[in-house]
């Protein structure tokens, strides 16, 4: 996968991944992905209702020794 920006949000807690990634992914163009990585837990649900609502795809998320990995499209 081609990932265009890669977003550390590591030891940051709700609602800021959410905060930050909103505004990683602005800088992106259209069909752009950004590869997200956060410890907090509430974001494997946070993340992918925020990317629906903004017109974003989720392309894949997974856990990794408790970090939540993202790979969200720009729309």
């Amino acid at each position: 996968m081609n990932v265009d920006k890669v977003l550390d949000a590591k030891g940051l807690s709700c609602p800021m991944p959410v905060v930050r990634t909103k505004k990683a992914i602005d800088e992106l163009k259209s069909g752009e992905i950004l590869e997200l990585h956060t410890t907090d837990s509430g974001a494997f649900s946070d993340i992918p209702a925020w990317a629906k609502t903004a017109g974003h795809q989720v392309i894949e998320q997974r856990e990794e020794n408790g970090v939540y990995k993202f790979w969200i499209q720009k729309g």
